[in-house]
């Protein structure tokens, strides 16, 4: 097996392994789209997997998003110094962080550069907001770190359908697309986030204001939708959103999350449509 296939490989083991939400649409985009959002994809959750560790302090995790941000605004992408710079966390990074260079590394030569650089903002505002304990008071505060977390995914998904035939988005719908799978999640973790001692609701703010801030950006992304004409890429965007739309309904009814069995017949639904 060559270099590039065994890395590719490698790739989808660790995509499958860490998304529940895109692995399953990025496996119906076509070569080389599914390659490309795959790595994108991995690129991000390799910074996101810093900001998120449990076991990891502030300090730490402000030192190592705000170097890896300015790695990745060069303009190539230095592994040693990377690999340096995680070396001694690697025995509690898991394996999609400690090999970001192979992901960027995957990434097809006309688009690496906007991934690098939505990765890169997307690290450097983790940073901040790591810095301020994801303290967050009011709706501009829940606005800006979603954005950073998940509508930095939609800017980066809108770059890559233009960069494969053209494909013009709305920028803010994109960002509402990203915002609306991020409070989904939000959601969904509340009580998990709480016993922890996180809490990424302003305050003041009830449950139902939260669903309605959800749903809203969910409503931002069927808008969004709009705009995108090749089948598989619709194919791709419209999965995740129904998921979401799905488990927004499954949490007002009291559930903590869909079954199995309704993800896949949604999957199918959508293939079938």
């Amino acid at each position: 097996m060559s270099e590039a296939k065994r890395l590719q490989k490698d790739a989808d083991t660790i995509l499958k392994r860490t998304s529940r939400t895109f692995y399953i649409p990025i496996t119906l985009l076509k070569s080389p789209l599914n390659q490309t959002v795959g790595s994108a994809y991995l690129c991000m959750r390799a910074v996101d997997e810093m900001e998120d560790h449990e076991a990891l302090d502030r300090e730490t995790k402000q030192h190592l998003l705000r170097t890896t941000s300015d790695l990745l605004k060069r303009d190539h992408f230095d592994h040693q110094a990377y690999r340096e710079l995680v070396q001694p966390y690697e025995r509690q990074l898991p394996e999609v962080t400690r090999r970001l260079g192979d992901w960027i590394h995957l990434c097809p030569d006309g688009i690496a550069g906007k991934v690098k650089e939505s990765t890169s903002v997307m690290a450097a505002g983790m940073a901040d907001w790591a810095e301020k304990s994801w303290n967050i008071k009011n709706k501009a505060d829940l606005d800006d770190y979603t954005y950073f977390v998940a509508g930095l995914v939609g800017v980066m998904l809108s770059d890559i359908w233009k960069w494969y035939d053209g494909t013009e988005t709305d920028r803010e719908l994109a960002i509402g697309y990203g915002r609306g799978l991020q409070a989904v999640n939000i959601l969904r973790n509340q009580d998990e986030d709480s016993k922890r001692g996180v809490n990424f609701v302003p305050d003041g703010w009830t449950r139902d204001d939260l669903f309605h801030y959800t749903e809203g950006n969910l409503a931002q992304a069927d808008e969004y939708m709009k705009d995108i004409n090749t089948r598989t890429i619709k194919l791709f965007c419209r999965i995740p959103l129904a998921l979401a739309k799905r488990t927004v309904k499954a949490l007002k009814e009291g559930r903590e999350k869909i079954s199995r069995n309704e993800v896949e017949t949604i999957v199918e639904d959508i293939k079938n449509d």
